[in-house]
């Protein structure tokens, strides 16, 4: 075995010229004496700064896998004056938290639940207090706060840090040289005014956790509390890889210290990231409060609470809750619950914190299992990036009150935001894909947090350069912690110079890229231009002939477009709606199936429904100043001439002003799941798009949700619906549950029903009979008698 191993090496050896050999050791030697030479002489000129630049890793590098040491504190003494410099790269993070943390902070302040200049801040393992400084960049520090006090255990690090805050002059720091377990807050810097049990205001952790020794390890089945998990899986070898890297260090990767994070605090926002500086290491942010949403019955309370604005229940006192329910108004009615109510009553049963959406600034998002495969599905993405249903229309036929209780498919949330311009009471926004919702709750945030400028640059030309920064700093506050997690790593879809902003994103975006593309290759930019700068329908009618030529020419459509894959994954048509437009067709024609199997039609009977939609669009609406879902399609972002109401600076001051979205309640969900979940005859609208064009003709699933609409109704509730199809199947199951069904819509060759007049037909159902009595008995769940 030896002489195998050491042959390759001898006859390399062997076989070199020596004289090849003593060039290449001198030039080595030469080489080292030119960088000791030029290291000298600047030592001559400049004195050098060992501190800095490659010295400061070089250093590093020596503390961390040369100077032997046993404990941390002689780790960090070798490295202490380049800690920073080499820090700042290595451990990512450090300001996202910070600007999380005090986003926060504000949003207490302006809510009054905090005083500015009274507030306690304690920062763990501060070091050499990189953090406190730079929390400078958020807010002013010895303004802000009373006192804070930087709490780590090296005497070196320390120094460093008191170094600092000298030459700041900051007189409100104090730094403690001792091991955080055994730091207790000073009793005699605690006003003597707040509440004897209240410690600090905020606490913060930079990578010091993982130095900290685990003294227990909590281990539960269950984890709907931790605040989504996107991101969070680390492969097997970034795992092993890098939790032996920190070892080194007594720095420790195991997942323990999260996990007891998670348990022993309740969850308001939580990411993982990784630091791709070298190779992804893993890293994670975590923000939490006291577990107990209110101390004692308080806290049951403030559940119910939350709980009867879900259901549409009327809110009783829990105190002596089974009595009150023999007396309320709905007595004979079952007993309601949302799936959040029934999660939280068993987490504290348990005593584990409450689902993360619990401790939320804002309860409009109603928690939800992120790990179901019904919601994985959609591999983080949203299929719509804007809503394809023309709200002029929806006002119209609805005629929105303020006494109305809406439930509405949340899609990208565009006509959710038109409603809650009309003030009604309740708003549920369902959508069983979580990334619609987060779309949603990113427009909701945007309109609580900042101006109308930011708005229209996020959603009105899809970009903004600046959108990383503004989500840490105003957005998070008023995000859920899944909401925050994927715009926090989808920060590229507003920021990204190459990509063309919000609007080319989504399942949707293939139809869209195809277009522009088409439009390119052909040389017809020019064209679109001008038809998008129309300023009279003659004029839009003059241009698209030339459009119309290339874009809906019949060789593409048969190629690309009338094929079953663009119809779902480009317009985002399911089959069971694709076969509805070609029965149509079929219909129409006199045609029968097995005509279609002789000679396949379909492709022609999707030609044909295009050209239906598009057309008449073209002859009928103004593009440039009123149409603006095609404006965008062809342009890749709205104009201010040409855009939505809710970007207007009039829905700006209504959605922006306090209370606005009180009545807003977003649930990730199928739409039969959270109807059978609202209290019976609470809703007065309810609108689903074109959801019913996805049920398959030969299941139940389109007669069961017709029946538990009809439970969930008021007698002359209203269901809005859009079908692909002119006369749709499903109508009859409405009629057959108490409905009375007239179509108010009906798109023809030729004729336009709306600006997006991509539905064949448009229908009101009206509940017009009570298909079944409210049942005597009260319903028994899994958690009716949970004692807490």
């Amino acid at each position: 075995m030896s002489s195998l191993a050491s042959g390759p090496a001898g006859f390399i050896q062997n076989g070199l010229d020596h004289h090849y050999v003593s060039i290449a050791g001198t030039a080595f030697f030469v080489c080292a004496l030119v960088a000791v030479v030029l290291v000298l002489g600047s030592q001559r000129r400049n004195k050098v700064d060992y501190n800095t630049g490659i010295f400061s890793y070089l250093k590093f590098i020596y503390a961390n896998f040369l100077k032997p040491h046993n404990k941390a504190s002689q780790l960090t003494s070798t490295q202490a004056s380049v800690y920073d410099s080499t820090r700042k790269r290595l451990l990512c993070g450090r300001e996202d938290m910070l600007g999380l943390v005090a986003a926060q902070l504000k949003y207490k302040l302006e809510n009054k639940e905090l005083q500015k200049g009274k507030a306690i801040w304690v920062d763990i393992g501060g070091g050499t207090g990189y953090n406190i400084e730079a929390m400078a960049a958020f807010v002013p520090v010895p303004e802000f706060f009373s006192q804070v006090y930087l709490v780590d255990l090296s005497p070196s690090l320390c120094e460093v840090a008191r170094q600092r805050f000298e030459r700041l002059g900051w007189k409100n720091v104090t730094v403690v040289c001792q091991d955080a377990r055994s730091f207790r807050l000073p009793e005699e810097n605690i006003d003597p005014a707040r509440n004897p049990g209240t410690g600090a205001d905020v606490v913060t952790m930079s990578y010091s956790l993982s130095m900290i020794p685990v003294q227990s390890i909590v281990d539960v089945s269950t984890r709907n509390y931790i605040g989504g998990a996107f991101n969070r899986h680390v492969n097997w070898l970034g795992r092993a890889f890098w939790r032996a890297w920190f070892e080194a260090d007594r720095v420790n990767l195991d997942a323990a210290r999260r996990d007891y994070l998670e348990y022993r605090f309740g969850t308001v926002i939580s990411a993982s990231e990784r630091n791709y500086l070298l190779g992804g290491i893993p890293y994670y942010i975590f923000i939490g409060r006291q577990k107990d949403i209110s101390p004692n019955q308080a806290s049951r309370e403030a559940i119910e609470k939350l709980d009867a604005s879900f259901t549409e229940s009327p809110y009783l006192s829990p105190a002596n809750h089974r009595n009150e329910m023999d007396k309320a108004v709905i007595k004979s009615t079952q007993e309601i619950r949302s799936k959040a109510y029934e999660s939280a009553v068993i987490n504290l049963s348990a005593n584990l914190p409450l689902p993360a959406s619990f401790y939320q600034n804002h309860h409009y998002r109603i928690f939800y299992n992120d790990l179901l495969p019904k919601h994985t599905q959609f591999q983080n993405e949203y299929i719509y990036a804007f809503t394809w249903e023309d709200p002029r229309v929806d006002h119209r036929l609805l005629d929105i009150k303020r006494d109305d209780v809406i439930l509405a498919i949340t899609s990208a949330g565009d006509n959710i935001l038109d409603y809650l311009q009309k003030s009604p009471r309740r708003v549920h926004a369902v959508d069983l894909n979580p990334n619609q919702n987060h779309l949603l709750e990113l427009k909701v945030a945007c309109f609580i947090a900042l101006g109308h400028r930011d708005l229209w640059k996020i959603f009105g030309e899809g970009k903004h350069a600046e959108f990383r920064d503004l989500l840490i700093s105003r957005l998070s506050p008023h995000l859920s912690s899944q909401a925050f997690q994927y715009w926090l790593e989808h920060t590229q879809v507003f920021t990204s110079s190459s990509g063309r902003g919000l609007y080319e994103t989504g399942g949707s975006r293939h139809a869209i890229k195809m277009v522009r593309y088409i439009f390119k290759f052909f040389g017809m930019e020019g064209q679109v231009k001008k038809l998008c700068e129309a300023q009279t329908l003659a004029e839009q009618r003059e241009i698209w002939p030339r459009i119309r030529s290339v874009l809906m020419s019949k060789p593409l459509h048969w190629a690309v477009v009338s094929t079953e894959w663009f119809a779902w994954k480009a317009a985002g048509v399911p089959r069971n709606q694709r076969n509805m437009i070609v029965d149509d067709y079929f219909k129409r024609n006199g045609l029968t199936k097995e005509m279609n199997n002789a000679k396949d039609l379909s492709g022609k009977s999707i030609w044909e429904y295009v050209v239906d939609t598009l057309d008449p669009v073209v002859q009928e609406t103004m593009i440039s100043n009123d149409n603006y879902f095609y404006y965008l399609c062809l342009q890749g972002q709205f104009s201010r001439r040409c855009a939505p109401t809710y970007l207007t600076p009039q829905a700006h001051v209504k959605l922006s002003s306090p209370g606005a979205f009180d009545g807003l309640r977003i649930h990730t969900d199928e739409i039969n799941e959270v109807i059978a979940r609202i209290t019976p005859r609470s809703l007065t609208i309810a609108v689903v798009m074109d959801s019913m064009d996805w049920f398959d003709p030969e299941g139940a699933d389109a007669s069961a949700q017709a029946r538990k609409f009809n439970h969930a109704l008021k007698l002359e509730g209203r269901i809005l619906l859009r079908s692909a199809s002119i006369e749709p199947w499903y109508i009859k199951n409405f009629e057959e549950n108490g409905f009375t069904c007239r179509r108010v819509g009906a798109r023809f060759s030729g004729s336009c029903i709306d600006r997006v007049n991509m539905y064949a037909s448009t229908w009101i159902c009206t509940k017009t009979e009570e298909i079944e009595s409210l049942t005597q008995e009260k319903r028994s769940n899994s958690v009716d008698h949970l004692e807490l």
